[in-house]
């Protein structure tokens, strides 16, 4: 029952997103209300703030940050941590089809064209970095407060980040390519 109950709030939240993706690229994001997205995904005001507390959160939010550090952690023990987080971007995105790499990479675009949705994920990047360093310290055996453990999933998070600008500048490039080949470039080493 509970794995009905998990599906159908996913359901419901993919919905939501969906549509107001689909709004977004026709009205524009300053031009869509909250009141709209509501009425194309035909839910309920209090469903919708269940879901999204903001109109922002609608696209910032996705479920793929526990998952990566699932991912992660599931990572076999003699795998350096920044391979071990590569594989684990890998393992996840690898299962994405060609429509959820398209809304995602439609989300990043509208995420790094809107200033407010910027300043937004740029609150949000604190929690993934967060989890993200705890993650790194637990595999390692290291204190959060390790340089070396820092230096690592600042590394990671700002390759993510250089990625998403990229598939702003060239909508065409296939981000999770882009992404393996950034982190495959930091576990060699730079020669520059």
């Amino acid at each position: 029952m509970a794995d009905l109950r998990e599906r159908k709030k996913a359901k419901t939240r993919a919905a939501i997103q969906s549509e107001a993706l689909r709004l977004f690229r026709e009205k524009g994001y300053g031009a869509t209300t909250v009141e709209e997205i509501i009425e194309a995904a035909e839910v309920s005001e209090s469903t919708f703030y269940r879901y999204f507390p903001t109109k922002a959160d609608v696209v910032l939010t996705d479920d793929y940050d526990p998952l990566i550090v699932e991912a992660f952690m599931a990572q076999p023990p003699g795998r350096d941590c920044l391979s071990a987080m590569r594989e684990a971007f890998r393992s996840i995105f690898s299962t994405m089809s060609e429509d959820e790499i398209a809304e995602s990479q439609e989300r990043f675009g509208l995420i790094l064209s809107e200033p407010e949705l910027r300043s937004s994920l740029l609150d949000g990047l604190v929690g993934t970095l967060q989890m993200l360093l705890e993650a790194v310290a637990k595999r390692s055996g290291r204190p959060t407060s390790d340089m070396d453990v820092r230096a690592l999933t600042g590394a990671v998070a700002g390759a993510a980040m250089v990625v998403m600008l990229d598939m702003v500048d060239n909508p065409s490039v296939n981000w999770l390519e882009s992404l393996d080949q950034v982190l495959a470039q930091l576990e060699a080493g730079f020669t520059i």
